[in-house]
């Protein structure tokens, strides 16, 4: 029997970073992991997804493309990771653990493990297990070739017809991916929309996006049996399609892991298939020495467990923090992007939507761009959504509005630079702002605050181009010119009407 500060259960990103804060705030520390350490996202989601994103758009070959993958995500060997965290004083131990009382873990031994097999002893107990794919009840599912989101990731194949099952975040990623290099795709979504948790304009807007890729989308009707033909498979829908096909990729959804982790012991019940509840310093009601983090709660992208892990080392490290969940983004890394943060669109928000082509950046750009809608309540940003090329890199300041409770008035005031699509936002920080201000009675904003960009930039071309009738007075200058290198340098530089920059 070993006897620990903190043991915690499951080395993905969440218990990797608990793990490695404790340690070092001087806790003795032993990490349970069966799997990958590090968990799927470096192996297995994000990181291959993007890389294979990057690479459809540098117009790469498949092979190439496999290639990068393999080597960002280094050929899903994790000895790197796990050197490194015995070197920050974690122990790690390869296997399955599972909780026989309130203060034992017991580990079974995976294949060729060092250390498992054996009885751990906590004071703290951090339960970090993630999640684990939702196979769909559809008739005949176990007996086709069928791929869960991982193996699609990290497959050398290519096949030449693919039904991606799912229109959430990972079936429109692994959709545009195998769409890109060449692959026939079929998107299956059962609601009416993809992305069914946004408002129905950024489903709308990506569908078409794909479909210009090439990608057949059918929605609002589930998939109800399957079956293997001697070329592939055959997928039945309820509304009568039939589509063939040589794989099926399923991307239909995720359940927090927490089967067989002994939770009884500790008196606690979880309706399978439901995240594990916490209170905001991640601790599981009930107990007074047990914590979650990751996927397990019910939160599912990786920088979120990030944040929770922090959480959660604060408060085992005596250092009392209180998770805020009010601005945790929501990415799709497809072409267009998008981004989400904060509240979703509600009755009794204040609604300002602004489509990228009303700025100039988006003018410079291809046609149907993308748009975005912005979400106040009492005078504060509470949430957001965007649509459009790279939307996480000029959306991240909304998170930070959101999470410091910036009034809408202020970000009104904020400059964006231009030409940029940064300048959609502005827009829309100032329609919120005269919602605002006319609901207080205040009084609209001056007509100079509400001047774009394209107002100033003709402003300034009116004032520079010169009147026939206007006489120039010579002013002295404050220091000595060489009227020489002056006149040289009017002739050298000049001045062109058309740049107002």
């Amino acid at each position: 029997m070993s006897a620990f500060d903190v043991v915690v259960l499951g080395g993905g990103t969440a218990g990797v970073h608990v793990a490695t804060e404790v340690a070092r705030g001087g806790k003795s520390v032993a990490l349970v992991e069966a799997g990958l350490i590090g968990g799927e996202s470096p192996y297995l989601a994000c990181l291959p997804s993007n890389s294979l994103l990057l690479s459809a758009g540098r117009g790469e070959a498949w092979e190439d493309a496999v290639a990068r993958r393999d080597e960002v995500t280094g050929g899903l060997d994790d000895s790197g990771l796990a050197q490194r965290l015995a070197e920050a004083g974690v122990t790690v131990i390869r296997g399955t653990g599972r909780i026989t009382d309130p203060a034992t873990v017991s580990v079974d031994a995976v294949p060729v493990s060092v250390g498992a097999g054996t009885t751990l002893t906590y004071s703290d107990l951090v339960i970090a297990t993630g999640c684990e794919p939702v196979a769909p009840p559809i008739e005949g599912l176990s007996d086709i070739p069928a791929w869960t989101t991982a193996e699609g990731l990290c497959s050398p194949d290519l096949p030449r017809r693919l039904i991606v099952l799912g229109g959430g975040p990972a079936g429109c990623e692994l959709a545009q991916i195998y769409a890109a290099f060449g692959s026939q795709v079929t998107l299956i979504e059962a609601e009416p929309g993809l992305l069914a948790g946004e408002p129905a304009f950024v489903g709308e807007i990506l569908a078409a996006a794909l479909r210009r890729a090439g990608v057949e989308i059918f929605l609002g009707s589930p998939a109800t049996k399957a079956e293997r033909t001697p070329d592939g498979l055959t997928l039945a829908l309820e509304d009568g399609t039939r589509i063939d096909a040589d794989r099926l990729l399923l991307a239909t959804g995720r359940r927090p892991r927490l089967t067989g982790l002994g939770l009884d012991a500790l008196g606690i019940t979880v309706t399978p298939g439901q995240a594990l509840p916490t209170t905001t310093s991640c601790q599981v009601p009930g107990t007074e020495h047990v914590w979650a983090a990751g996927d397990v709660t019910g939160i599912t992208h990786t920088h979120a467990s990030r944040y929770q892990a922090g959480v959660v080392a604060a408060n085992i490290c005596g250092q009392p923090r209180e998770a805020d969940y009010s601005a945790i983004p929501r990415c799709v890394f497809t072409t267009p992007s998008v981004y989400a943060v904060g509240e979703r669109a509600r009755a009794g928000l204040a609604t300002a939507r602004v489509s990228l082509s009303e700025v100039t950046r988006g003018q410079l750009g291809p046609d149907d761009l993308g748009c975005l809608e912005l979400y106040a309540a009492d005078g504060v940003l509470a949430g957001a959504v965007a649509v459009g090329p790279d939307a996480a890199t000029w959306m991240a300041e909304v998170t930070l509005a959101i999470r410091a409770k910036i009034p809408v008035t202020i970000l009104a005031d904020v400059v964006h630079a231009f030409p940029t699509y940064g300048e959609a936002l502005q827009v829309a920080f100032r329609e919120l702002a005269r919602a605002d201000q006319t609901e207080k009675g205040i009084g609209p904003l001056s007509e100079l605050d509400m001047e774009t960009p394209e107002d100033d930039a003709i402003e300034q071309h009116t004032e520079v181009v010169a009147d026939e009738a206007v006489t120039v007075t010579r002013r002295d200058l404050p220091f000595d010119v060489d009227e020489a290198d002056a006149a040289e340098q009017a002739r050298s530089v000049g001045f062109d009407d058309d740049d107002y920059r």
